[in-house]
């Protein structure tokens, strides 16, 4: 795949002071005026300033500039304008608005491999003693950006337009709602969905395992229970860990561990997922609030009001 992940994503938000309040304590490291890093992935979060919440800007990143020109040419194929440069292509999506940027940039190849987190079980001892997890005693650090989920009000366009245009896979759909789609090995990278308004449901960041992804919730919600979404769980689509938080903007963030993975050269068949195997395999059920945001219908009323402007 020339493809190899997201690059960044840039959010736009009403309360700019507050929102990089809590992706600092969320793990990820302030580089000063909005932008934030991951451990691994460089600068990948900018918070700016937007009526309401949205999302800004997603760039994904390529191989190289045959990747570019091949993307470019896809994109005015179907009839959306373009910026390109040998290593940079922009355009935005017909549908939500969101600005798309396609650049080269190196593979996150020399991201260290995290130890093994050993787990005993039935006739089987990995460890002796205490659990090594009690030893961690810094903050969750986020490895990289692992995916967003965008809510569509023409999901098939959108849906074509990341993959027929710049070249993502689907991995799998929920029913007729939604579709999982892949830029990397991982099984998602951007999932998209059908909803009354376009906004952004969620972005979701890695952590080490399943340890981290409560250790990091257990932080953020210490002081702070009205940050609770839904978790722990694990989902079926993916299979990974989650704990899904919200932002003082409203946006939800995930921590996620333990995502399924496809070779690049794997024969993969989509399924179509039904109920709540689309959501989750085990774990509390999700609340209304995380299937319908409690500000939905406010970002509807906005999204009316600035159409018939």
């Amino acid at each position: 795949m020339a493809l190899h992940g997201l690059g960044q994503v840039v959010i736009g938000v009403p309360n700019v002071a507050e929102t990089i309040a809590y992706y600092t304590d969320f793990g990820l490291q302030h580089q000063g005026d909005g932008a934030f890093a991951t451990l691994n992935g460089g600068d990948q979060l900018r918070i700016v300033h937007a009526p309401t919440r949205r999302l800004v800007e997603l760039s994904i990143a390529a191989d190289d500039p045959d990747d570019i020109a091949a993307i470019g040419r896809r994109l005015r194929a179907h009839d959306l304008l373009v910026e390109e440069t040998d290593t940079v292509v922009r355009t935005v999506e017909p549908v939500t608005g969101t600005r798309v940027r396609v650049a080269v940039r190196p593979r996150i190849v020399v991201q260290p491999p995290v130890p093994a987190t050993l787990y005993n079980g039935p006739g089987r001892i990995d460890r002796w003693g205490r659990a090594p997890f009690i030893a961690r005693t810094g903050p969750v650090r986020p490895h990289k950006l692992g995916h967003a989920v965008l809510g569509s009000t023409d999901l098939e366009t959108t849906m074509r337009f990341f993959t027929e245009g710049i070249g993502f896979k689907v991995s799998d759909y929920m029913g007729d709602k939604a579709a999982f789609l892949r830029c990397s090995v991982e099984h998602h990278n951007v999932l998209v969905m059908a909803a009354p308004v376009n906004f952004l449901h969620h972005t979701s960041w890695q952590v080490d395992d399943v340890d981290d992804v409560g250790r990091g919730a257990h932080a953020m919600l210490e002081g702070n229970p009205e940050r609770h979404i839904w978790g722990l769980g694990r989902h079926y689509a993916g299979a990974n860990f989650f704990w899904y938080l919200k932002d003082p903007a409203g946006n939800f963030s995930e921590y996620y561990s333990d995502m399924d993975t496809v070779p690049e050269d794997e024969l993969w068949s989509p399924e179509v997922l039904h109920g709540l195997q689309g959501l989750y395999s085990w774990g509390p059920p999700p609340p209304p609030s995380f299937l319908e945001p409690d500000d939905l219908a406010a970002l509807m009323t906005g999204a009316h009001s600035a159409g018939s402007r």
